[in-house]
This record gives C-alpha cells, sequence and structure tokens, in this order.
C-alpha cells in the first residue's frame, strides 16, 4: 500500500508539475490537510493514516517503465520527464499523532517541500487521510455503542477494494475495535485475529451436530460454533451434550454464533437454553449489518451479547461514506496564500492547533492560531519528518490504540454519544485573522 506508484495519482498533478518547472516554480510551500465540516451526525472525527502517508512518502519514486510510458504519452515534454526521473520527496512533515480526536478546519497533517514535490503528493495524502480517518471515526462510534463488549472487524469481503479492506482493519483497531477477521492485518501489525467458521461448513456436512463436532476438534484450543444454518435454538440445544462431552475430554467450545434474525431475541433464548443446559461459560457473539446504531439497541434491550462482528457498515462508513476534506496551498515562497472561493475559504499561513483540558482531564476547547503563536494548552502537531526523512520510527498500533482510546474517553460525555450535540469549540484568534487579510490584500 505504501508503495503505491506515482501514477497513482490525478493528471492534473502531472500538468501543473510540467507547467512548474517551466516556470521554475520550486520554492517552498505549505500545503494542509483539513476537513471542512464533520459528517453528520458525527461529533468528532479521529485522525488516522499517518504511518501509511510517511511510508508513502518515504519510498515514492518513479520506475522506468512509468517515465517510458509518459514519455510515450507525450503529454509531458522531455525536460519534465528528466526532471522525474530523480523525482524524490525533500520535505518536512508535522502532523497530529494517529488516534488523536479533531474538528473542521484543524490540519492534521502539514507539508513543507519545494511547491513540485507538495503538490505531486496531494492526490494519496488525501486518499490515506481520509479514508482511514473516516473508517476510525465509525468504528470508534461502534465501540462506545458497545459499552466495553468485544467487536471484531468482519469487514473484508464487502470492503471497496483489497487496500480498503486491510485499513479498515487497522482503522477499526486503532479506533477500539478488539480484533479482525482479516489474516493479513494480524501479519502485518500484530492485530488480534478471530474467526469461527460459515454456513457452507456446516451446509457441506449431513449432520449439523457433525460439523460442529469435527470443527471443534479440529480446534481444540477452544473456538466458536456457527449456530443459526437451520434452527438456531434447536442448534443450541444440540450442542447441549455435545460441548458437555467434549469438556470431558479437554476440549472447550467458548463461543456459539448468531448471524441472522431478531439477535437480540435469538440471544436471549439460547443464553437461557446453554444456562439451563449448564454452559453458563459459553458467550454469545453476533454478526450481520451491524452499525453503531444496532448494537446501542441491542445493548438498550440487555440483550445478553458477549461481542459484535461488524463489517460492511463500518468499513464502507455506510451512513456518510466520504469527508468533506482538503490539501490546500496555505504558503507559497514565504507568502501567506488564501483560497477564497465561495462556501470554501480557507485559513492561509502555517497553523498549529492547541488543546485545553479540565481539571478533571476532559477537553475543554481548541485554538487554531498561526505558528509561531503560542496561547494556553497543549501543541497537536509535532514533527514526524525533515528532509524526507522520518524523525522516529512509527510507533507500534498497540501504543497508538491505546492513545486513541485515552483521547476518546477525555472527549467531553455529549460528544461520545451517537446524537448530534453541540459543536465542540474551536477558537481562531486574532493572529490568523489578521493573516487572512495580509493573504486577502496580497491576492488583490
Amino acid at each position: 500500500m505504501s508503495d503505491a506508484p506515482l501514477l497513482l495519482t490525478d493528471l492534473y498533478q502531472l500538468t501543473m508539475l510540467q507547467a512548474y518547472y517551466d516556470r521554475g516554480m520550486t520554492a517552498p510551500a505549505v500545503f494542509e490537510f483539513f476537513v471542512r465540516k464533520l459528517p453528520q451526525p458525527r461529533n468528532f472525527l479521529l485522525a488516522a493514516g499517518l504511518e501509511q502517508v510517511l511510508d508513502f512518502l518515504g519510498r515514492a519514486r518513479f520506475t522506468d517503465a512509468e517515465l517510458d510510458w509518459l514519455a510515450a504519452s507525450g503529454r509531458l515534454h522531455p525536460r519534465c520527464i528528466e526532471a522525474l526521473a530523480g523525482w524524490r520527496f525533500t520535505g518536512d512533515v508535522d502532523a497530529m499523532a494517529e488516534g488523536t480526536p479533531f474538528f473542521p478546519d484543524e490540519p492534521i497533517l502539514r507539508i513543507t517541500a519545494p511547491l513540485p514535490e507538495a503538490q505531486l503528493v496531494e492526490t494519496r495524502v488525501i486518499n490515506l487521510l481520509q479514508f482511514q480517518s473516516m473508517v476510525a471515526a465509525k468504528a470508534a462510534r461502534c465501540a462506545l455503542a458497545a459499552q466495553g463488549r468485544l467487536l471484531v472487524d468482519f469487514g473484508l469481503r464487502r470492503a471497496h477494494g483489497a487496500e480498503a479492506g486491510l485499513l479498515s482493519a487497522r482503522a477499526s483497531y486503532l479506533a477500539g475495535f478488539g480484533g479482525s477477521a482479516t489474516v493479513l492485518a494480524g501479519m502485518r501489525w500484530g492485530i488480534p485475529l478471530y474467526g469461527t467458521m460459515a454456513h457452507s461448513y456446516v451446509q457441506a456436512h449431513d449432520s449439523e451436530l457433525d460439523a460442529f463436532e469435527h470443527f471443534a476438534r479440529s480446534h481444540p484450543g477452544g473456538t466458536t460454533l456457527l449456530i443459526d444454518t437451520y434452527d438456531t435454538e434447536a442448534a443450541a440445544r444440540h450442542l447441549l451434550g455435545l460441548v458437555q462431552r467434549l469438556a470431558t475430554e479437554g476440549i472447550p467450545v467458548g463461543a456459539v454464533r448468531l448471524d441472522s434474525g431478531d439477535l437480540g431475541e435469538h440471544a436471549r433464548r439460547v443464553r437461557a437454553i446453554l444456562d439451563g443446559g449448564g454452559l453458563t461459560q459459553v458467550r454469545i457473539f453476533a454478526s450481520g449489518n451491524l452499525d453503531e446504531y444496532e448494537i446501542a439497541r441491542l445493548m438498550a434491550e440487555g440483550a445478553p451479547i458477549d461481542g459484535f462482528g461488524v463489517g460492511t457498515r463500518m468499513n464502507t462508513s455506510a451512513d456518510k461514506p466520504y469527508l468533506d476534506c482538503a490539501y490546500k496551498l496555505q504558503e507559497y515562497a514565504g507568502r501567506p496564500r488564501r483560497k477564497r472561493s465561495e462556501g470554501k475559504a480557507t485559513w492561509p499561513g502555517r497553523k498549529q492547533v492547541f488543546r485545553r483540558y479540565g481539571a478533571d482531564g476532559v477537553m475543554l476547547g481548541d485554538t487554531l492560531t498561526v505558528l509561531g503563536d503560542e496561547p494556553l494548552g497543549e501543541p497537536l502537531l509535532q514533527p514526524v519528518m525533515r528532509g524526507g526523512r522520518r524523525l522516529a520510527p512509527s510507533p507500534a498500533l498497540a501504543e497508538v490504540r491505546a492513545h486513541a482510546l485515552r483521547a476518546i474517553a477525555r472527549l467531553p460525555p455529549a460528544l461520545r454519544g451517537l446524537e448530534p450535540a453541540a459543536a465542540y469549540p474551536v477558537t481562531v484568534t486574532d493572529a490568523l485573522h489578521d493573516l487572512c487579510r495580509v493573504a486577502d490584500s496580497a491576492a488583490g
């Protein structure tokens, strides 16, 4: 993923690049990534994707085959092709730590580099930050609704492509999920893996009970059995004797999974059957078209469900499948630059976000200001790359997850709810307003 080719971009990045080279426009430029507004009913977003951005910036190169194709296409002149042959990212990056809650107009990443470099990486930077931040926010809402129950990412098969499926496993774990069914996510990032069986496994056997026994014996360290292929409650009753017999042989059955129908009602009936048969230790895991709202409903009903598998609606962020985000030029050749388009005006210059907390540790509000100003609070953007080189290795994903969970716990209680809450206060300083007037005056 971080090895995505530089040609995985929009054509206008290359056409602008040639025009910049033609005019010698290679002075330092500052671009910042931010979200214009929160997608309702989100009360916060969660910064994610920085690791992949830094990997991309550190490794991005044009291959000989790509340069040959560009030359043959006739879209760029030979001088530009020659310049691209030695293209490297040599700039600086400042960013919010992954797992940090953020709000509209707050930059979560700033790139300072020669203009052609900072421009060319725009498409991929947006692609990586937008997707993971979007999924992380959705996953965080699911985790808040689940109130500590296990959540597992089940979304790979309906993700919008392999990269999306893999990155959604990462983003959801970062935001509070307990694991994923995506095996490569376990190998790559150490995400705990969970998996049971498909209905096809049960159907392939002549007897449902034989399917359960064969699977349990194949996985004697403990397993979860899918019991809703035919008749959910009948399967639960059939299990009683089998689970007790397997237990005498040291083969535990840890849980049963429900994947269809009224999950709350089935869970209540199955729980009663299991408890009546002395299997109070067997947990109930549910999946099937779940999101934060359905999880919250099941929790409010007191459904005896110990964990949830959440897939399609989370890793596509089905209710709000994109962020109104941008990566915009804020300074070039030492002068502030500002877009003034209707409905899309930007704050110019290099900026910093300061966060204030109350005595109880809960977030009070943020201040958006020009870099160098120092209002009260904790500065959120920190240097992570200088001269095209990382300043330190990326933290382990488990560390990022711990940071995210601490940060989410410090959100005002209303923002942790599923319904829209009053906007979190973000104050724009006089210094930034003054810089707007300077940029507007210079632009004419």
